[in-house]
């Protein structure tokens, strides 16, 4: 297997994720656009452009490319499974040089920066293991603006989801233009404080507009939707129609007495990108 092709593939991912919004953000904020009026649609088509700029330089859309984030699904039977964390903190070495990116991580303690965006558990990848030999890497760039965003709420469970509700739509409005609207929202409700958040955060690499399959969750983000949406926040937090995009919910059970919710907010550079390693060694970004 070609450890240093396989490299070269998850520099490319990186590199789509920072230049390339998939086209359902696209499609998402072209609809704002056309419903918005004023500075707010002003605004819109200057993140349009910006974005069109991004793709067609294969220069990141954003100054800050953020915190290099990564969720990975390995087939069980994939025959070099100790070496994907190497290759991937190779890569966004090797990354931050080329595309490149700005060196983001700093030492908690001392703020030593290493200047190749690792460090301690960065990058931060999450791990699946799945049927099948093939490995399914999203790239998920995490800004620091909407990453300062997140809340972690550990509710009464007698507040009921009426209380979630109302507690995701008052941190929201709470977090203004902060977060560089408009957003997209990731709500995570049950399991414990950190199941709550990574479901939060996990639920961002859902599409724009795909809604939950159980029904009354997909309620329930429309309704959050339209809530946010009355705040009049708006995009870049100076007032229009559209202050998030989207609102994703993802759900695990939960202890009688806890009702934690993790809320995790993506900006309008709602930047992802996926690719898969074969069996051989070959691969291909999505």
């Amino acid at each position: 297997m070609d450890y240093e092709d396989i490299k070269k593939g998850i520099v490319q991912l990186m590199k789509k994720a920072e230049t390339e919004l998939p086209n359902d953000v696209i499609t998402a904020l072209k609809k704002a656009y056309e419903i918005e009026e004023g500075v707010a649609k002003t605004q819109i088509e200057a993140i349009l452009k910006n974005i069109d700029l991004a793709k067609k330089s294969g220069r990141p859309m954003c100054q800050d490319t953020g915190i290099q984030t990564f969720f990975v699904e390995v087939g069980v039977n994939f025959p070099d499974i100790d070496k994907l964390g190497g290759l991937i903190k190779d890569a966004v070495k090797k990354a931050t040089k080329d595309i490149p990116l700005r060196p983001n991580t700093v030492d908690p303690f001392t703020g030593e920066n290493h200047k190749d965006n690792t460090g301690d558990n960065i990058p931060y990848i999450t791990w699946d293991f799945v049927e099948g030999s093939n490995v399914w890497i999203t790239a998920l760039p995490k800004g620091g603006g909407s990453e300062n965003m997140s809340k972690l709420g550990m509710l009464k469970p007698g507040v009921g989801i009426e209380g979630v509700k109302d507690f995701v739509v008052t941190e929201m409005i709470k977090a203004g233009g902060n977060p560089c609207p408009p957003t997209i929202v990731g709500v995570g409700i049950g399991g414990g404080a950190d199941l709550a958040m990574k479901l939060g955060k996990k639920s961002l690499l859902r599409p724009v507009g795909d809604r939950h399959k159980d029904k009354t969750i997909a309620a329930i983000e429309e309704e959050l939707i339209k809530r946010i949406n009355d705040s009049g926040i708006g995009p870049m937090g100076l007032g229009g129609k559209t202050t998030v995009l989207d609102v994703h919910i993802e759900k695990a059970h939960r202890h009688p007495a806890s009702l934690p919710v993790g809320i995790a907010v993506q900006c309008w550079a709602n930047r992802r990108a996926k690719m898969v390693i074969h069996f051989d060694g070959s691969w291909e970004v999505k």
